[in-house]
Order: structure tokens, then C-alpha cells, then sequence
């Protein structure tokens, strides 16, 4: 693209993010997805399944074949919630803790890498930006002139 738009830059940079996660992930037996449930299951209490997707913007149907395939490797048991008997619990085994630790040193080094070569001041209006993009996505308000104009 001549132009970039910011989608564009939005979507190409994550996908190198998401690359290369995976390569380091595979260096280790897993995935981007397997290390980010990892570290969105509680560590102490573990997490009900049904909070687990919302957590982390997956769809249920890839949520369950990564914790089936967690599960498989030993990394998570699945415990019935002791407040809610339809409900699951998912919690980490102690090798789901050891690479749950793991996958939180990779994302430190990230951040840390990236914190050497960009500015605070520049990564605060990143964060600012990337903050405002998601609200507006939220609130629906991007194609809301379109939709007024429908009417």
C-alpha cells in the first residue's frame, strides 16, 4: 500500500508481533494463544472457562481447542466451580506454572526491548491512541454517521 492506512499498520504490525511470539512459543512446544491463556489464568485461584474468552478477545470454538490442547499437554486441569456447579474452573498444573512464567518473561522482553528504542513520551501517546481506537470500536462509533444517515 502506497498510503498506509492505519488498519493496515494496526494489522501488519501485529501480525509481526503474533510471528514472532509464535516462533519463540514453538522453540518451547506451544503457541502465542497457549502462552496468553497461560497468563490470563490466575496463577493462585485459577478462572472460570466462561471468563477466560472474554479475557481474551477469543472466539469460543479456537478458546476450547487451545485449552484442549493445554489440557492434553498438562498444563491446565479443568476443576467443577465450587460456586456454580454447571460451571469450570481452569487452573494451572505446576508445569502450566513453569511456562506461564516463561511466557511472562518473553512478554517482559518484549515490552523491555521495545522500551529501549521508543521513547516513554512516544509510547504513552501510542498507548493513548491505541486506547482511543478501542473506544470508538466499543462505543460503535465509527460507522455511526453512515448508520444516522440510513435512517
Amino acid at each position: 500500500m502506497k498510503d498506509k492506512t492505519i488498519d493496515y499498520m494496526l494489522r501488519a504490525t501485529w501480525q509481526a508481533v503474533a510471528r514472532m511470539y509464535n516462533e519463540e512459543a514453538s522453540k518451547y512446544g506451544a503457541t502465542m494463544a497457549t502462552g496468553f491463556a497461560l497468563l490470563s489464568i490466575d496463577k493462585d485461584k485459577g478462572t472460570p472457562s466462561t471468563a477466560l474468552g472474554p479475557k481474551m478477545g477469543m472466539e469460543a470454538t479456537s478458546l476450547t481447542r487451545t485449552l484442549k490442547s493445554m489440557e492434553e499437554k498438562g498444563l491446565i486441569v479443568r476443576k467443577k466451580n465450587p460456586e456454580d456447579g454447571r460451571g469450570v474452573i481452569i487452573e494451572l498444573t505446576e508445569a502450566g506454572q513453569e511456562k506461564r512464567a516463561l511466557s511472562k518473561t518473553t512478554v517482559l522482553q518484549f515490552n523491555e526491548s521495545v522500551k529501549r528504542v521508543v521513547s516513554e513520551e512516544k509510547l504513552n501517546h501510542f498507548m493513548e491512541v491505541a486506547e482511543i481506537i478501542n473506544e470508538l470500536i466499543t462505543d460503535k462509533k465509527i460507522y455511526l454517521e453512515q448508520e444516522l444517515q440510513k435512517k
